[in-house]
């Protein structure tokens, strides 16, 4: 299901983790899973990833992580502050020392002029409160959105691990 280059940067990304004490949580939307599913495909991922979190639906985003209601009402579910408020949650929620959230419009409906189908949200959260943001538009069916989303989050998170002192 995932490509080797795929699980290659998924380890090298728990590596890194493991080495520096860090735990990771992931808070999904758009890809269902796929992370969390993603980084348990290497031996020994349970030091590191803590929980995931999926949070499909605008009500679960705001009962599992804590997004605020008013800044999906105000900003959409598919947006930079729910992205943040969402891996900010799951930090808080799972207590681990980081988190990646995705929140996107896989497609093949949903899209609009503002928000097209392939644009994606991610944003990584440490629990110092540093965090990154990348908006992202990705063309493809929803299979290729959403793999393209899990490769650009390992990635993020692993920018974000590298910040960390080893």
């Amino acid at each position: 299901m995932f490509s080797r280059e795929l699980l290659d940067r998924a380890g090298e990304l728990l590596r890194l983790c493991d080495a520096a004490g860090l735990r990771l949580a992931t808070a999904e939307s758009c890809t269902g899973g796929l992370i969390a599913g993603c980084l348990t495909e290497i031996p020994g991922a349970s030091n590191v990833l803590e929980r995931g979190f999926v949070t499909y639906s605008n009500e679960s985003k705001t009962a599992l992580l804590g997004v605020p209601k008013e800044v999906i009402e105000t900003e959409g579910a598919v947006s930079e502050a729910v992205a943040l408020a969402m891996a900010e949650g799951a930090v808080e929620a799972a207590g681990v020392d980081l988190a990646i959230a995705v929140t996107g419009i896989a497609g093949p409906d949903g899209g609009t002029r503002e928000k097209p189908v392939g644009l994606v949200h991610m944003a990584a959260a440490a629990k110092d409160a540093r965090t990154l943001h990348v908006r992202q538009i990705f063309k493809g069916d929803r299979t290729e959105i959403r793999m393209k989303t899990v490769h650009a989050a390992i990635e993020l998170l692993l920018k974000q691990a590298k910040t960390f002192k080893v």
